[in-house]
């Protein structure tokens, strides 16, 4: 199997620096994510940086409006972090509205010479703001007097900046909303991107559309059209461009699209690797090649992979041994694919916002930069270069983009599915009875939430089979046979996530479809577990 040396490494920086943007430094809030998927749901593009980028690098594109994130450190104290004087200059000379939201409020203040201290008490739940008398701020346009915002904060600006006005406070803080007019310069100190901050939205829109004035133009079927233009100039009337697909929605698209705008020399590589879904790769054959007209082959790998999986029982070796073992064979792949077409200079990788995100924001000083690898992370000695379609966007907008092009709706709207596969939802020996097993209870418990209406509110849904045997009655003799387990979470981000509250009536139904239905199963659970402290995968 391949070394764990040298992968593919993504580029980066995204790549469109004449598209007009609004700016998200982000000081290490857990969700600066957020703010910049509000931005996005307005329709409007946006990037986000850490707070320490260099004004030669923000300096690159045509700003909009920059905001300022919440972030866990105090302005005042050694060490933390500041943006550079440098890119304060770029904002002053450029007259680019400017936000600052929590820590970015306080550095704001604490910049132009208000003060930052602790409060008496900490302030972190829901909190009533009411405007200052006769405040009729942009920011609050269309707004109550009064209204719910969330906190999280335990400093609080004690003496507003020169040139500054307070326009909202609570009980606890006298200034939670500043602004200068003039400057062009608003503070916040609530966080309005959250779901708790149920007026949050608007404040955010009034600052973006009303009060920077940026250009609710980013739609995905413009996008598309953009990156076609851009991958066939990069290509070329002859390159040729190959990239590993699952049948999730992020290769499907990324798919999808290579395929309007280069074709046949589009080449996508399928391996079954005997852990997919029932019929998997029968579906994916079928709707992509039949239906989308990707240029697909599928590589039927499911004895190698289940001979060196025997035995095995480790979920981490698991992967690493599915990992590697498909890095082998999408190699082999590739070089049949150039002895028959010619030589494949570029990738395709299907790397999202999110990972881009996680690269470049603010940890702290000590904090390395994680490396995100494509998927399955092919190693560098293939010498090919990146493209990456979906890396400017969010799960939501890749689904968005999934319809723009045309893809139907079942397929846009997959719950997402491990690398590894049915591997690591078998706990224990990975075999090719209780894959078959775990195929047949997985297939029943997915059509009985689309039966039952509930899939599409789901974030994700699946059944775990357990190194754990029960004793049940099956007409008049007992049986001694496995016990599996149905997880079903609902989540925005993937980050957090909370059990699904599954009606009885639809628990009832699988629980009797799957005992009867499937044999080598005899008892039926159900997952009642959150995220945090549990994972939404169980290995």
């Amino acid at each position: 199997m391949a070394e764990e040396s040298e992968y593919l490494k993504q580029s980066s920086q995204l790549g469109n620096i004449a598209r007009p943007q609004v700016a998200i430094l982000d000081f290490g809030s857990q969700y600066s994510h957020l703010i910049a998927r509000r931005v996005r749901e307005m329709h409007v593009y946006c990037e986000l940086y850490s707070c320490l980028v260099t004004a030669e690098e923000l300096g690159k594109h045509e700003l909009t409006a920059v905001i300022l994130s919440g972030g866990p450190n105090s302005v005042y104290e050694e060490g933390a972090p500041h943006v550079a004087e440098e890119v304060w200059k770029l904002i002053e000379e450029r007259n680019v509205p400017l936000l600052g939201i929590c820590y970015g409020m306080q550095e704001l203040a604490h910049v132009f010479g208000g003060k930052v201290a602790p409060g008496l008490k900490r302030e972190y739940g829901k909190a009533s703001v009411s405007r200052v008398e006769g405040c009729n701020s942009p920011l609050f346009a269309g707004l109550p007097e009064e209204f719910i915002m969330w906190m999280s904060h335990g400093d609080k600006l004690h003496e507003v900046p020169e040139g500054f006005k307070a326009v909202a406070g609570t009980s606890n803080a006298d200034f939670v909303a500043i602004e200068n007019i003039s400057k062009r310069r608003w503070g916040l100190q609530f966080h309005p991107e959250v779901t708790h901050s149920p007026l949050g939205k608007d404040i955010l829109k009034n600052f973006v559309v009303n009060i920077a004035g940026a250009k609710q133009d980013w739609v995905m079927s413009d996008y598309a059209n953009e990156f076609i233009e851009e991958v066939r100039a990069m290509v070329g009337p002859t390159g040729h461009v190959i990239g590993a697909v699952s049948g999730g929605v992020d290769s499907t698209v990324a798919a999808v699209l290579l395929t309007k705008a280069i074709g046949d020399r589009f080449h996508a590589v399928l391996v079954d690797n005997g852990c997919l879904r029932k019929d998997e790769s029968v579906k994916v054959l079928k709707r992509m090649r039949d239906d989308c007209n990707v240029n697909l082959r599928c590589v039927y790998a499911q004895d190698r992979f289940l001979s060196l999986l025997k035995g095995v029982t480790d979920p981490e070796k698991k992967r690493k041994i599915i990992g590697g073992t498909f890095i082998d064979i999408f190699q082999e792949e590739a070089n049949k694919i150039e002895a028959e077409s010619g030589p494949c200079e570029f990738l395709l990788q299907g790397t999202l916002y999110p990972d881009v995100i996680e690269s470049i924001s603010y940890k702290g000083p000590s904090a390395t930069i994680k490396t995100h690898h494509n998927v399955g992370g092919l190693p560098a000695s293939m010498k090919l270069k990146l493209i990456e379609p979906l890396r400017e966007l969010f799960k939501d907008e890749v689904r968005e983009l999934g319809l723009a092009l045309g893809i139907d709706e079942v397929s846009v709207f997959r719950h997402p599915f491990p690398g590894p596969g049915l591997a690591i939802r078998i706990l224990g020996e990975v075999t090719a009875e209780r894959v078959k097993i775990l195929q047949e209870a997985d297939d029943i418990v997915i059509e009985e939430l689309y039966k039952s209406g509930h899939y599409r509110l789901i974030g994700q849904a699946f059944v775990v089979l357990l190194p754990v045997k029960s004793v049940g009655v099956m007409g008049d003799g007992r049986t001694y046979e496995n016990v599996a387990c149905v997880r079903c979470v609902e989540t925005t981000d993937y980050m957090t996530a909370d059990f699904y509250h599954l009606p009885y009536d639809v628990m009832s139904t699988m629980s009797s479809r799957v005992i009867n239905e499937v044999r080598g199963i005899n008892r039926l659970c159900y997952d009642i577990s959150s995220k945090p402290p549990a994972t939404i995968e169980w290995e």
